[in-house]
């Protein structure tokens, strides 16, 4: 894996790992009961997007030296996923 493929495997990620993280501990304004007039109950009123972040960061670094781990080590290769047969062997 290169350097390229390394940062673009931890920015795919991260960004699934934001996607999970972003509705944990979200605070809507129905839930507070201060719904500003022309918005949605469900809209938020306190999201904690600055922690939200710092957390998925270090979560996907964990991730990231896993996969990447697995990835480098070769106990996975892309001849794992070849169901078809279509690949040539690779040593």
């Amino acid at each position: 894996m290169g350097i390229t493929s390394g940062l673009v495997l931890y920015a795919v990620i991260w960004f699934m790992t934001f996607l999970v993280v972003i509705p944990i501990r979200l605070e809507t304004q129905g839930d507070t009961g201060k719904i500003v007039p022309g918005t949605h109950a469900g809209a938020p009123e306190r999201h904690y997007l600055k922690q939200k972040a710092w957390i998925t960061t270090g979560a996907a670094a964990v991730i990231w030296a896993i996969v990447a781990g697995i990835i480098l080590s070769g106990m996975i290769t892309v001849n794992d996923f070849d169901w078809f047969d279509r690949l040539p062997d690779r040593p």
